[in-house]
């Protein structure tokens, strides 16, 4: 169906250990059609303020990605590199259940406000030290928020609720802001891509999801290619608590005790009706439904850490921006099935972030 619309396919591009600064060498257009749309999301003006902050932040904690997203910077040369690297602006929903196949299954949507991001998504195979991995991501964009590594892990971030200091909204997200300003943690979507680079397993995954310093607080959700390996990791900067599969997670807390303002819309009942459609679902996306895909819906997916099968559509506003990626790593090494995929250019950009 997806196909005969004319829908474009999720490219899937070939970076190794080259990464972000290999991938927005292959895809340029798309990068610049993202910084177009955060000029018109967010006004040019608070794009530029914007990018002064969040580079004095990265540089005043040191964060090893700085360089790399320095050099994206000048290679886009174009403002909202450096903001758009630390916005954590989304809602998300997704959850940890048993695969029929083995391991566990986790399911992914990704809301956030932000046109294009659904129909310039990209599909980029990454090489670290632990081995390949699938980003799904976007050119310019250096770290993970969603991804598999077939018969390792899959993983991804969503934002977790505003911590509640007072009744008011604006003064509770003043105080929050103070807060990350003075932190020096990784954000989340930093320390998830190095675990993906650097992890070897599924346990490895989640003792560095637990216990890695954040900037921020986020809730990880991990599932693993064994039987039981699967769950939702709800992180302060320097605690956590684990739930075990099957788990769903949205943009609010499950702790007891946790007090947090929740994330996106209805994060209670987005929740809720991905919980009750997830019994029996397969490896397809006919389990999204309202208000789990809604208007700001930008992507949806399914992966399998076990069979290193990974289904995933972009979104936008009017519905589907992309025919359904389907890749199956075990059917292509049997059959040898062909692969819409690009390749970066011979001589990609050099250079990377340190491990973690």
């Amino acid at each position: 169906m997806n196909r005969a619309a004319g829908l474009p396919e999720i490219p899937i591009v070939d970076v190794g250990a080259e990464g972000a600064r290999a991938l927005l060498a292959a895809e340029p257009t798309r990068a610049q059609a993202l910084l177009t749309s955060a000029a018109g999301t967010y006004m040019r003006p608070v794009v530029r303020l914007g990018d002064t902050l969040s580079r004095r932040w990265l540089e005043r904690h040191e964060n090893p990605h700085l360089p790399e997203i320095d050099a994206i910077a000048t290679a886009v040369g174009a403002p909202g590199a450096h903001f758009l690297n630390v916005s954590f602006e989304w809602g998300c929903t997704g959850g940890v259940t048993p695969a029929p196949g083995g391991g566990c299954r986790l399911v992914r949507v990704l809301d956030w406000p932000f046109d294009g991001l659904g129909a310039n998504l990209v599909a980029a195979r990454q090489t670290g030290p632990a081995g390949t991995w699938i980003n799904l991501t976007w050119p310019g964009f250096v770290g993970c928020i969603q991804g598999l590594a077939p018969g390792r892990f899959a993983a991804a971030v969503n934002q977790a609720p505003m911590a509640r200091f007072s009744p008011l909204l604006p003064l509770d997200w003043a105080i929050n802001r103070g807060r990350v300003w003075r932190n020096g943690g990784l954000p989340p979507a930093h320390l998830l891509r190095q675990v993906f680079e650097t992890c070897p397993d599924y346990r490895a995954a989640k003792v560095a999801l637990c216990g890695t310093p954040l900037a921020l607080p986020a809730i990880f959700l991990l599932a693993g290619p064994n039987p039981g390996q699967g769950c939702v990791i709800e992180r302060l900067e320097k605690s956590a608590t684990v739930f075990e599969q099957p788990a769903v997670a949205a943009n609010h807390w499950q702790t007891p005790g946790w007090r947090g303002r929740p994330r996106g819309k209805d994060s209670q009942g987005r929740r809720r009706i991905l919980a009750a459609r997830l019994t029996g679902a397969g490896p397809e996306l006919d389990w999204l439904a309202p208000p789990v895909l809604n208007t700001t819906t930008r992507l949806a997916m399914v992966a399998e850490p076990a069979s290193g099968r990974l289904t995933a559509r972009g979104y936008e506003t009017y519905g589907p921006a992309t025919a359904t990626l389907r890749l199956n790593t075990e059917a292509k090494s049997r059959q040898g099935a062909p692969e819409t995929r690009r390749k970066t250019p011979e001589k990609p950009l050099t250079g990377g972030a340190a491990a973690l």
